[in-house]
């Protein structure tokens, strides 16, 4: 509900139609190739402070080890707010940032809110008259205060800008007379999109590499010692099959859901017509299409080799297939996946460079999900030592 919940109710994430259309086309070019490549030197000045982040954490770690999670959002936090605000959210500090304090209870999901969720989605109707918002009011104050701020800083000095997702909206109002309030919920997307998703796919891959050391070391032989560009970073496939692989057993949308704007008729595997019409909502299962055995041979085993082109297969066969779905498809797919990727990438890149990662006693050796959180993430936590190299 655009009028309770004003962040997640205008993200294109939940729009239909002409809005959703609108609202994908202003973000869109703020997330091209080259504005990813312009930001790749800050993602990389970021990288190197993480690294020695971790290292300081390790030393002061318990047994228990450190928490996967805990870290990958520092990382996101930090690297999301300087590629895309230019501010640093000093994450990497002993003591929680308010910043960080605050992405870490968005995420928190309340239990009226998940409530909610299970309840609309089987009564869609109740949305009618009753909605409970994600984000409380409190939360949607202070992230749009930031970024209010970062908007104001950016017009008192304008020689301090430099082509990052906030001065691509700045330059958008410009020219087309773009209302803030569309500035301030763009900019939101792209940070609290970019903040606990990205965060969560870190800290399962490097529990994958954890639990499979020999893939790790394929990875850590693959990147070698010298800085990357950003070029180069598109040519390590070993790496990129890791993460498909990670994405396709931890993808943290275990369902999708459809809205069916037009009447449409398919035949299904047994050739019965299926008829669609307009209101109609359909449920993609993403986590059984990824889990099928009838497309992915022994689905339950990390095999990053099945996303090796050298193997016949990559991303990209799956995708065309329909069984791939880590990043959505279509017109609707994730609009930021080139920008999570490089951050993801970069982040491992430093790690492997640095680090052997190990698995803690205390992280569960199965793939159970926690089914109170609403995206798909290891019950229990990850907990992980890293080893000095």
């Amino acid at each position: 509900n655009k009028k309770t919940d004003m962040i997640l109710g205008n993200n294109p994430f939940v729009l239909t139609g002409d809005e959703w259309k609108e609202r994908r086309s202003e973000i869109m070019p703020a997330l091209s190739p080259n504005r990813v490549k312009a930001v790749y030197p800050v993602s990389q000045s970021v990288c190197k402070k993480f690294v020695e982040y971790i290292r300081r954490q390790q030393q002061m770690a318990t047994s228990e080890g450190l928490d996967a999670m805990d870290l990958s959002l520092c990382y996101t936090t930090e690297v999301v707010s300087d590629c895309g605000l230019g501010v640093s959210a000093q994450s990497f500090t002993d003591t929680p940032t308010p910043l960080l304090k605050m992405i870490k209870r968005v995420f928190n999901t309340s239990f009226e809110f998940i409530f909610y969720s299970v309840v609309t989605n089987l009564w869609q109707k109740v949305r009618k008259f009753y909605s409970v918002p994600f984000f409380n009011k409190e939360t949607e104050v202070f992230f749009l205060d930031i970024i209010r701020r970062c908007i104001t800083l950016r017009l008192e000095k304008p020689e301090q800008q430099r082509d990052d997702f906030l001065n691509y909206m700045l330059q958008l109002q410009e020219k087309k007379g773009l209302h803030t309030d569309n500035i301030l919920i763009n900019t939101m997307t792209f940070i609290l999109d970019g903040f606990e998703t990205t965060a969560l796919v870190l800290a399962h891959i490097m529990l994958m590499l954890g639990r499979n050391p020999e893939e790790q070391d394929k990875v850590r032989k693959e990147i070698g010692s010298a800085d990357l560009t950003f070029d180069q970073m598109s040519e390590l496939p070993h790496l990129d099959a890791c993460i498909y692989e990670t994405l396709r057993l931890f993808s943290p949308q275990v369902a999708a859901r459809k809205l069916v704007t037009e009447p449409f008729e398919f035949a299904n595997k047994n050739g019965r017509t299926v008829h669609l019409k307009p209101g109609d909502v359909v449920t993609i299962p993403v986590k059984a299409l990824h889990h099928d055995p009838q497309y992915y041979e022994d689905p339950l085993t990390f095999k990053p080799e099945r996303f090796l082109e050298s193997n016949g297969g990559g991303m990209k066969s799956y995708r065309d297939r329909g069984v791939y779905l880590a990043f959505g498809d279509g017109p609707r797919h994730c609009p930021g996946m080139r920008f999570a990727l490089t951050q993801l990438k970069a982040a491992l890149v430093e790690i492997l460079r640095n680090f052997e990662i190990k698995v803690n006693p205390k992280t569960r050796s199965d793939n159970q999900i926690d089914d109170t959180f609403f995206m798909a993430t290891l019950k229990g936590g990850i907990y992980l030592d890293f080893k000095d190299l």
